[in-house]
């Protein structure tokens, strides 16, 4: 038996982290946690993928890319390695299809194969930094050594397996060994960057009943330390599921064992792998007895625990958990009533207890210093491990808040005696900018800091940097964070650090939101701004950053450190520029979407012009809802209805999704919330000049809409898109149509949500936004329905069910201005003055944001060949050409443009 009590959770910190890219750049450093890298793309664990492969399903197969970017991998395995497949051509092909869709490419590339000509050939069609899967010392140390200086010269990292000339090392001793001399092999004869070295130490099955494998998993745990610790900055990876193979059959045992697999081998090292998540049991949910048999087997803790494994395992085949009520806790003292509803989230007895508490202490200070507070550190703690979700956070911070709440009036009157004030918390002002009116994220930023014990300022949406700053110095507060959902935010971030920089404030600076990115933050706001600038990712980590910034003693060391890194990705940044393969516009538009106009049958809409829509029936659109998005506005990741199968977030999501069916049925019947829209629909022709004019009945130009046309060099038959493309041109002599449309869910919701405000209830506020945002989608998607079957009816017979809808299985597209195929926002404004949207209570603010935020326009296209894709960088010919059709100047095509910019 092995003991491990020696073993330390923490590893020395590396300072020297792994810089991978697609688009964008991503930086792998102790703070990443664990890197799950998507493996769905992969011909040998995916038999989906396989099968749209062999049926030359590229296009379908790129969705599966793209759903594994859009679930959060931070890195996708590409394998084709499958014998009936011409593996070089596959790769090479799908590569080329993935680095034409901006949003996949944005995320670097594993490129996995035991052939090194396919390996090649995939790292020819990299446009970034990426990762081979795998190179060893199995053919010896000359081509080891060759693989490794093209792996270099390709500018990528390396997964190393622990294989030699004599196998694959299934020890300590030889894992170690093998990885030494690999690792002395590239930093001193090939002189490869540590960091870019990935080591897989191999992960075997253990409990096979061969006493030669009882220390498979404690030899890896053993190597991964010692790898971490003699070999600077060389990381550890592994494929995880390997080690559960003996219980394949019996899902309870091995999502078991998966789950403490890599609790310690986390502990020991391990910073990234390839991961099902839907085949983990959360660490501490584990059965106790279960976790101790499973740990025995893996720790070797004893002679018979195979055996014990397997007689446990007879025992729960088929097994589901079962939820027991218990409350036992209404027995506790005051302190552990509190403590227990703050991390369950149990409103009922919160006036009771906080009284009772009230009375037991001496000043009402005491009640959220003590036990208030103590329970929110748990609740604080548990999240930041991952032990808690998005939806327990906000349900605990409105038991606080109204507990609270009801101290309020004591608070008050013993201040008034007394004059006497508890210490004053960190301070954080949070705003969403000028312009724009999206807050659901900020407000989860907000709810999230507050449950770590932070006062949140929150002065609310389109606010102007004058009043940020004066509240800034009003409130003195100790960190800023913008928040913005659309991309003209980015500029005006941009002019909120310019202002602070004037002001020659210190304060540090977060930044945060969908359009926000790392790379944004380090090379447009880093660099006007002298003070601390940190991009958030998400929710979970606004606290660790914000604990970092304000204490005096870490401050200087994080913000050397995340200048340093804004610093090294700006250099990136600006050497990939130059290396970005682009064409000139005239080329581009000579590689346009190829249609075959003559044989093509335009299909008149049932009427011309526009058409309003008051008061739609929310019943009726509530049926359309796409519920995977609610979820992860929540941050629970997975698909609707898989989601509630999901071993780590299935309980949470069924819970949320109770209390969100709850509240749809209480906005319905109280009609709380109003859904408007307009339709409307427009002869038109597109122009050479990628333009769409659209025309009155009388043939005469009425309007004209401008479209941008992809610049990057694309892979053989494959057309430099514009949405131009799938409207009839002039010169084919056909008059074609387009369809405007805008939409709301949202009239009423400041009511409601005013309401929820005033209950201190954050939950039911969050719930009521996230319901309006994903009611104004669903009418989006029911128009676009009626639209294809009756109002325009060019798909009269369409047959689909709800998973066709999400899947946009059905003739036609509904672009947006904002969105990756049209990034122009200022388009909107022809869209809502043709529409006269205010009639339905749709407006747009200085930047061209929707009010209410909850809600959605854009175009209809009809033609059977019009498909999404995004436009990705564009040449300044372009911008150029543009705004002289637009009738703008260059620089504010620019400003509009500026995510888009293939130069600085």
């Amino acid at each position: 038996m092995e003991d491990l009590t020696d073993i330390k959770e923490s590893i020395v910190v590396n300072d020297r982290p792994l810089k991978l890219s697609g688009f964008e750049a991503v930086t792998i450093t102790a703070a990443s946690n664990f890197v799950n890298i998507g493996e769905r793309t992969n011909v040998t664990g995916s038999a989906k993928f396989l099968k749209l492969i062999k049926d030359d399903k590229f296009d379908e197969a790129l969705e599966v890319a793209l759903d594994q970017v859009r679930g959060g991998a931070q890195v996708i395995d590409v394998n084709m390695d499958e014998g009936m497949l011409d593996s070089k051509s596959a790769m090479t092909r799908y590569l080329n299809l993935m680095a034409s869709e901006p949003e996949i490419a944005a995320v670097p590339v594993m490129i996995d194969s035991s052939k090194w000509e396919v390996i090649e050939a995939g790292l020819k069609c990299l446009q970034g930094k990426g990762i081979v899967n795998s190179i060893s010392l199995k053919g010896g140390e000359a081509e080891f050594i060759r693989q490794a200086k093209l792996v270099k010269r390709y500018g990528a990292a390396t997964v190393v397996m622990a294989f030699d000339e004599q196998g694959q090392a299934d020890t300590y001793d030889r894992r170690i060994s093998i990885c030494k001399r690999a690792y002395d092999i590239l930093v001193n004869e090939v002189y490869f960057s540590p960091e870019d070295i990935i080591f897989d130490p191999n992960i075997f099955p253990v409990a096979t009943g061969i006493d030669e494998h009882r220390n498979y998993a404690i030899d890896f745990f053993k190597a991964t330390k010692w790898i971490r610790e003699n070999l600077p900055y060389a990381h550890v990876s592994g494929g995880v599921s390997n080690v559960s193979f003996s219980f394949r059959g019996n899902q309870l045992v091995r999502e078991a064992m998966h789950s403490a697999f890599l609790f310690h081998a986390i502990r020991n090292g391990m910073d990234m792998g390839i991961v099902n998540p839907t085949m983990l049991e959360v660490y501490d949910e584990i059965p106790k007895e279960l976790l101790e048999r499973v740990e025995d087997v893996l720790l070797n803790r004893r002679e018979d625990a195979t055996e014990r494994l397997l007689e446990y395992a007879e025992t729960v085949k088929g097994a589901g958990k079962k939820k027991e009520v218990d409350d036992e806790w209404r027995n506790g003292s005051v302190e552990e009533r509190l403590n227990h509803a703050l991390v369950k989230g149990i409103i009922d007895f919160v006036d009771v207890d906080t009284e009772e508490a009230r009375l037991k202490y001496d000043k009402p200070l005491q009640v959220i210093e003590g036990p208030l507070m103590a329970g929110m550190n748990i609740v604080g703690d548990l999240f930041g491990a991952g032990k808690m979700f998005l939806p327990q956070v906000v349900k605990s911070a409105r038991v606080m808040k109204k507990s609270v709440a009801y101290l309020t009036p004591f608070l008050e009157e013993e201040k008034r005696k007394s004059g006497v004030v508890g210490k004053p918390n960190a301070k954080i002002l949070l705003a969403t900018v000028k312009g724009d009116v999206h807050d659901i994220g900020k407000n989860i930023v907000g709810v999230v800091l507050a449950c770590n014990n932070y006062d949140v300022v929150d002065l609310g949406v389109m606010v102007p940097t004058e009043k940020i700053i004066e509240a800034a110095k009003r409130e003195k507060v100790d960190v800023i964070g913008l928040s913005g959902l659309i991309t003209p935010s980015l500029d005006e971030m941009v002019h909120v650090a310019k202002e602070m920089q004037h002001e020659k404030m210190e304060l540090p600076l977060l930044i945060g939101g969908a359009t926000t990115s790392r790379i944004h933050t380090a090379v447009k706001i880093d660099t006007v701004y002298s003070g601390p600038v940190v991009h958030v990712l998400d929710a979970s980590r606004s606290v660790p950053v914000t604990s970092e910034l304000i204490n005096q003693i870490t401050r200087p060391a994080f913000m050397e450190k995340t200048k340093k890194e804004y610093d090294n990705m700006r250099k990136d940044h600006e050497s990939r520029q130059q290396l970005k393969n682009y064409i000139p516009l005239t080329e581009a538009r000579k590689n346009k979407v190829k249609i075959d106009w003559g044989n093509t049958v335009v299909t008149k809409p049932s009427f011309l012009g526009r058409k309003v829509l008051l008061n739609y029936s929310l019943a009726e659109i509530a049926k359309y809802i796409d519920w995977t998005p609610f979820f992860q506005t929540w941050m629970l990741a997975g698909r609707y209805p898989k989601i509630f199968e999901d071993k780590v977030v299935g309980i949470e999501a069924k819970k949320l999704f109770a209390d969100a069916q709850k509240m749809l049925a209480q906005i319905i019947a109280d009609k709380s919330l109003q859904a408007n829209g307009v339709v409307a629909f427009y002869p038109c022709n597109s122009t050479t000049s990628d333009d769409v004019e659209l025309l009155d009945e009388s043939g005469n130009k009425k309007e004209t809409f401008h479209f941008l046309r992809q610049q990057n060099k694309k892979a053989q038959n494959l057309p430099n898109f514009c949405l131009s493309d799938f409207i009839a041109p002039e010169s084919s002599g056909k008059s074609d149509y387009i369809g405007l449309f805008a939409v709301t869910a949202g009239v009423g919701l400041e009511k409601l949500i005013a309401k929820f405000q005033a209950q201190q209830d954050d939950y039911s506020d969050i719930m009521a936004k996230a319901l309006a945002d994903r009611l104004a989608e669903a009418f989006a998607e029911l128009l676009h329905a009626k639209v294809r079957k009756e109002l325009w009816g060019y798909a009269q017979d369409e047959k689909l069910n709800e998973e066709d809808l999400i899947e946009e299985k059905y003739q036609g597209i509904r672009p947006a201005p904002g969105y990756p195929a049209c990034p122009d926002h200022t388009e909107k404004r022809i869209i809502f003055e043709l529409l006269q949207a205010g009639e339905a209570g749709i407006t747009l603010t200085e930047s061209f944001a929707m009010f209410p935020a909850s809600s959605v326009s854009g175009f209809y296209f009809s033609h059977a060949e019009s498909k999404y894709f995004g436009l990705g960088k564009i040449e300044k010919d372009q911008v150029i050409e543009y705004s002289q059709r637009k009738g703008m100047t260059l620089a504010e095509a620019e400003k509009w443009l500026s995510p888009n910019l293939s130069y600085n």
